[in-house]
């Protein structure tokens, strides 16, 4: 098998452990380089107590015109901005990159600006990026050479109500609320990831204006969702790892219960990475520490000819809301078996 010579930039967060932990174990990928603006020189043990004796790489801190050199794929954990400016040092070199930031997940350089406030890095970018939901442009990645990863809300969400969108099931508002984890924060603690005051309590943030809204909005409405609105609201909870959605809508009362469980079930029938439980709804427990994603719901009493619909949808938010899917999308890319590395199905935190 031909192995691929990879790169990751901003490698010592926790999207950086899983990203190295899974290119390590590839049969398909040798991890050349990890860049990173903290352990510089010291082994990628230092900050990921796992790879303990697992490679002799280092933590680097290079220019992007360096960090590049002699790779054929790069995977960026970045912030928009400096991941902007590694695309651009790439420019029309035969380099295949997955980004894992917000800079590349939607359409429009306007949008970003209104959600992600600073103006948009470099626009002209923007169309050469695939969005990486394997789910929905599973034939647009393979073979990509610029990927976008979804947000780990963005994909809790989307993969909960993209049956309904796609059937055409999906019209108007949509209320949702997610539960995350305080991985979900970054690696460099602070007030509100403190874990005396983490463990203990719940506290939402950025409510009604998070910036995965418009990614799951554009993604939504593309696989067939008329007039979408969409109220989100995020909430941090005492958790490491793990992200839970609750989405509401509703659909007219001719709809049934079991069409509605039935197009979950057919939807996802045959995709490797998600699953409909068939005795319990979905539990963050379920899938910690994996790739899987798991989706249910649950349907109410019709109410002036409308039928109220709940839907649950579980993930790792580092796993399939990051790192795991993003070495999906690798996968998708390079042509390859699209579970490489990723069939582990987790365990009990």
């Amino acid at each position: 098998m031909q192995r691929h010579r990879a790169a990751i930039l901003g490698g010592s967060g926790f999207a950086g452990a899983e990203l190295s932990r899974h290119l390590l174990a590839h049969p398909a990928i040798e991890l050349v380089r990890v860049c990173a603006k903290d352990h510089v020189g010291l082994p990628l043990a230092s900050a990921h107590l796992n790879l303990e004796g697992r490679s002799a790489l280092v933590f680097e801190d290079l220019p992007p015109q360096e960090a590049i050199e002699g790779v054929d794929v790069v995977l960026m954990g970045l912030p928009p901005g400096p991941s902007a400016e590694v695309v651009q040092a790439i420019g029309d070199r035969d380099v295949r990159v997955l980004d894992l930031s917000g800079a590349f997940r939607l359409r429009s350089a306007e949008a970003y600006e209104r959600w992600y406030g600073p103006r948009h890095p470099a626009p002209d970018l923007l169309p050469g990026f695939v969005y990486g939901l394997p789910e929905l442009n599973r034939q647009r990645l393979r073979g990509a050479r610029r990927v976008a990863s979804p947000g780990c809300f963005a994909t809790t969400v989307e993969l909960g109500l993209l049956p309904f969108a796609q059937a055409g099931l999906l019209d108007g508002a949509v209320r949702c609320v997610g539960v995350t984890a305080s991985s979900g924060s970054g690696a460099v603690a602070s007030a509100t990831t403190h874990h005396p005051t983490r463990s203990v309590n719940l506290r939402t943030y950025k409510p009604l204006t998070h910036p995965h809204t418009p990614e799951i909005v554009d993604t939504l409405t593309q696989a067939g969702a008329r007039d979408l609105s969409l109220d989100f609201v995020p909430v941090s909870a005492p958790l490491s790892r793990g992200l839970f959605a609750t989405s509401f809508f509703e659909v007219p009362a001719e709809i049934t219960e079991e069409r509605l469980r039935c197009l979950l079930r057919e939807r996802y029938r045959d995709e490797p990475f998600v699953r409909v439980p068939a005795a319990r709804l979905p539990e963050v427990i379920a899938v910690s520490g994996s790739n899987y994603a798991e989706v249910g719901l649950e349907v109410g009493e019709v109410r002036a000819g409308r039928r109220p619909v709940a839907v649950f949808s579980a993930l790792d938010n580092l796993m399939k809301g990051g790192a795991g899917q993003a070495i999906q999308n690798l996968n998708l890319m390079l042509e390859l078996e699209e579970r490489l590395t990723l069939e582990d199905p987790g365990g009990f935190p």
